[in-house]
């Protein structure tokens, strides 16, 4: 083989297993691991009852542009607020923002908010027309 090239074969084996001689006592069981895709378990669900968040469409001041503005989260930071509108937008396949604690998303797009909302464990209301 020439010396230029790295041989994809497998080459030899280890030899020896380097964390045989590991113990496992005081270690958490698999069962209980936070990493619940290896041991077959469900992922914990999101908290059922984050609150009530009032989704509303507002045209006004908009040059007749329509929005969908999310408010009334209690509890929730604009850190959390700024991925949840990312989520949104990519769901919707459209523009929006984080502004003056709502999240506001371009055009008319209610239903498909109040699906994710409740998939967060948020309970959409419709308010307005």
């Amino acid at each position: 083989m020439n010396s230029d090239k790295v041989a994809t074969d497998g080459g030899q084996g280890l030899g020896q297993n380097p964390f045989a001689a590991l113990s496992s006592t005081g270690l958490p069981s698999v069962a209980t691991s936070p990493s619940s895709a290896r041991s077959g378990t469900k992922p914990a669900a999101p908290a059922k009852n984050r609150g009530r968040v009032d989704i509303r469409r507002e045209k006004g001041g908009r040059s007749g542009k329509t929005v969908t503005v999310i408010d009334g989260f209690v509890g929730i930071g604009l850190p959390e607020k700024e991925q949840l509108a990312k989520k949104i937008r990519g769901a919707c396949g459209c523009g929006g923002t984080v502004k003056d604690g709502a999240i506001e998303i371009q055009g008319d797009q209610r239903d498909t908010i109040a699906r994710i909302l409740s998939e967060a464990g948020f309970r959409p209301v419709f308010a307005g027309g």
